[in-house]
């Protein structure tokens, strides 16, 4: 074809091994597909315009820290490299929950009561957070696959979570526990616009929180794709997810994570920018339901980012 694909993973964040699957599951599809690619690992992110120098096209899946919250999108566009995914800011929007809270409350999107601590006084700030009510999720800022993610059930446990997180990360967020189930939306565009992919609910095994052990343990969580909802509830979650993905300027796919209350209204808790892409992950499950092969995924994404290229440029 002409050109070199980048496939970007790796990266320094508690993500890296997550990321070194999905990139070597993208670079496979991408040699079975035709193109010339290859696996770009980052180990540190010094030197990296020398090394993406050669490549007319990134597929950069790195998750969480600087691949994902926007500094590496931005390198890119200086360089003027075309690359999947979101550009620099809805990147840096989906990745600080904080800003990204604000968001949804802005439009009015659902999204669990949320209390920030930034520093200061953790006494002061418990004794605001309790009155959120039990169980709280405590989360940090910016961190993705649920890392660092706390399911507090009591005041008695309150204390220790919160000096754990803000011990390591200095802020977090303290958010109310929405009782129900899990259920995640894969958004892909294409020449068609924007298309919330079959759903996918996530069904832990003996926990109440799709965490990191449930995330990447075979066997450790049921995934019903499509997810047994009704016609209506598909359609609600389906809305909140597409406004959310709008709302943040998200491009080319992103999957975006709620809970659905037993009333029946879908909760958003975050989007995520650059989703996995392993052979357990979520997003080419949804994909498989529509229809997409992974193979034809990942080359659908690679396509979308060379069309940003100038015209003369664009493969034929």
């Amino acid at each position: 074809m002409g050109m070199k694909v980048a496939v970007l993973c790796g990266g320094t964040s508690a993500e890296r091994e997550v990321s070194l699957r999905s990139g070597a599951g993208v670079h496979a599809a991408l040699r079975r597909k035709g193109w010339d690619a290859d696996l770009v690992v980052i180990d540190t992110f010094d030197g990296l315009p020398r090394r993406l120098a050669p490549y007319t096209v990134v597929f950069n899946i790195l998750h969480g820290g600087p691949g994902e919250d926007g500094t590496v999108q931005l390198l890119l566009e200086l360089m003027g490299k075309p690359y999947v995914g979101s550009g620099p800011l809805a990147s840096a929007l989906a990745m600080d929950k904080v800003e990204a809270k604000k968001a949804f409350q802005g439009k009015g999107l659902a999204t669990p009561p949320w209390l920030f601590f930034s520093g200061g006084e953790l006494p002061s700030f418990l004794a605001r957070a309790k009155e959120l009510g039990f169980p709280l999720v405590l989360k940090p800022r910016r961190e993705g696959s649920s890392v660092g993610v706390h399911l507090v059930r009591s005041e008695e446990e309150l204390p220790a979570a919160a000096e754990a997180l803000a011990q390591r990360y200095g802020e977090f967020l303290v958010e109310k526990y929405v009782p129900g189930r899990e259920v995640t939306a894969a958004l892909l565009e294409d020449e068609h616009g924007l298309r919330v992919l079959p759903l996918v609910e996530l069904r832990p095994q003996g926990r109440e929180l799709f965490d990191w052990t449930a995330k990447y343990t075979p066997g450790a969580c049921e995934v019903l794709c499509p997810a047994p909802l009704t016609p209506e509830e598909a359609q609600r979650v389906a809305h909140a997810a597409r406004e959310a993905f709008l709302l943040l300027g998200c491009r080319d796919f992103a999957r975006v994570d709620l809970r659905l209350s037993p009333e029946g209204v879908p909760y958003v808790l975050e989007v995520n920018t650059l989703p996995g892409l392993t052979e357990l992950s979520l997003f080419p499950r949804a994909a498989q339901a529509a229809g997409l092969t992974y193979d034809d995924l990942v080359d659908h994404l690679v396509r979308r980012a060379l069309s940003r290229l100038p015209h003369a440029h664009k493969i034929g």
